[in-house]
């Protein structure tokens, strides 16, 4: 059974950064798209960031590109998200997201296997 289990979340002052993990098991890592997604307060999920097969190629949201980095450890089996100069806008649950083979995949419904979550707070 493929499991996602996601930390690094936490309390932040705009302008910092964080950095989230997501721990992969339960199936062969590098055949696997993952991808990060976050949903705020009475809002819908939404795409953050993906990566495909080998992490070689990234995509991003609007919305985060230029400020955030996904990334993926092979060896570890773990997927990364570095989010850097962080503002209020960025609040909320972020959650891994997997799915067998390779594309561009960028909603919900693209994703079999989730992650529980973890809360990133933008505040001063």
């Amino acid at each position: 059974q493929l499991q996602l289990v996601e930390s690094g979340g936490g309390l932040v002052q705009p302008g910092l950064s964080l950095r989230l993990s997501c721990a992969f098991s339960g199936r062969t890592f590098n055949t696997y798209t993952l991808g990060w997604f976050r949903q705020a307060p009475v809002k819908e999920r939404e795409f953050v960031a993906a990566g495909i097969g080998t992490g070689r190629i990234m995509y991003y949201a609007e919305s985060v590109k230029g400020r955030f980095t996904i990334s993926r450890d092979n060896v570890k089996n773990t997927l990364y998200l570095q989010m850097n100069n962080l503002s209020p806008q960025d609040t909320g649950v972020y959650f891994c997201a997997a799915r067998g083979g390779t594309g561009w995949f960028m909603t919900v419904s693209d994703y079999e296997f989730w992650g529980q979550g973890t809360q990133v707070t933008v505040s001063s």
